[in-house]
């Protein structure tokens, strides 16, 4: 084989490798930049490209989709001195590759730290409480700030999220015991407020059973007024009824009135609480001379029907006749 015919080989061999060299295929999801004796030309987008052999070469192949980085634990100072321990998670993407390869070196290392350093002035600027309270608004600030600081990285921060907020021990003890006084101090003020709505229901129970009652008696003592009204009515109506049969000369109706009441009387004097015993030594024949009257009257009254009932009482019992009237006897224990 002669020089010549090596030459063409070798040149052949050159041009089908510079023609490999030139053609790049980028895949999905990245963006390679391009330097041309190492100042930066072009961005290769996803697919393939071409470049040129010798003179291009591949700067940097940037991530360009959404990345999320550890924010490690540090120790914040809150504006109330206590010191809680704190770490999060940041989530970025790369918009630009150029400025994510060529402003900033480091970008993974960049954006923890300046992540870091906000956490502590966002938090440091908040109680304790407040900072347990109010994760949303810690989140929300420190991405406004973080993703001011990196834009012109060509960087978009969408997220940055605190993982955990650790209090030292002892003030969680203490916020432990503060969360149970705060809850026996509810307990008993629920409590309270039931003992003061039963005591005030049942206030309004006896209220309305008084008046209720009250309501009865009013009502009792109308009606037992009524009846002695009317008792005294009839008292009157008997009374002036005797008093006509007098004036009249009927000397029956006196004694029924008289044997009426001189009945009663002893009907009482037995049904007295404080008697366990009574003797009562009377004449019998004045009380059937005074049923006697009763008779009369009742005679005169109803006719033949009451007179055999009464006759019927004289054979059984001997009653004297009506004539016979003796006045009650007196009244001995």
């Amino acid at each position: 084989m002669s020089g010549f015919e090596i030459f063409a080989i070798a040149l052949v061999l050159l041009g089908i490798f510079t023609v490999f060299a030139g053609v790049k295929t980028v895949p999905q999801g990245y963006d390679w930049t391009i330097e041309r004796f190492g100042k930066y030309t072009r961005t290769l987008s996803p697919g393939l490209n071409l470049i040129i052999p010798i003179f291009d070469r591949i700067g940097h192949k940037v991530n360009v989709m959404e990345q999320a980085v550890d924010v490690p634990q540090q120790e914040v100072i809150t504006k109330d001195n206590a010191t809680v321990t704190v770490d999060g998670l940041a989530f970025y993407q790369v918009f630009d590759a150029a400025k994510a390869s060529y402003e900033v070196a480091h970008l993974d290392q960049a954006i923890i730290k300046l992540t870091m350093t906000n956490i502590r002035s966002v938090m440091g600027a908040m109680d304790l409480d407040q900072m347990l309270s109010h994760r949303d608004e810690i989140n929300e600030r420190l991405l406004r700030v973080v993703d001011a600081a990196v834009s012109p990285w060509g960087v978009k921060v969408n997220r940055i999220e605190i993982k955990d907020i650790v209090p030292p021990a002892n003030l969680v003890a203490s916020m432990s015991k503060q969360m149970q006084a705060e809850r026996e101090k509810r307990a008993e003020i629920l409590t309270a407020e039931g003992q003061r709505q039963a005591a005030i229901l049942r206030a309004e129970g006896e209220k309305q059973a008084q008046i209720l009652e009250a309501e009865g008696r009013r009502e009792a003592a109308f009606r037992d007024a009524e009846g002695r009204e009317r008792l005294a009515q009839a008292e009157a109506k008997a009374t002036e009824m005797v008093s006509e049969s007098i004036a009249k000369g009927d000397v029956a109706a006196l004694n029924y009135f008289i044997a009426d009441k001189y009945i009663k009387a002893f009907g009482q004097l037995a049904e007295s609480p404080n008697q366990k015993v009574l003797m009562l030594p009377i004449e019998t024949t004045g009380v059937l001379g005074s049923l006697a009257g009763i008779g009369e009257i009742a005679r005169a009254t109803f006719g033949e029907s009451a007179a055999s009932a009464t006759a019927a009482a004289r054979r059984g019992g001997s009653v004297p006749s009506s004539g016979a009237t003796p006045s009650p006897p007196p009244l001995q224990r």
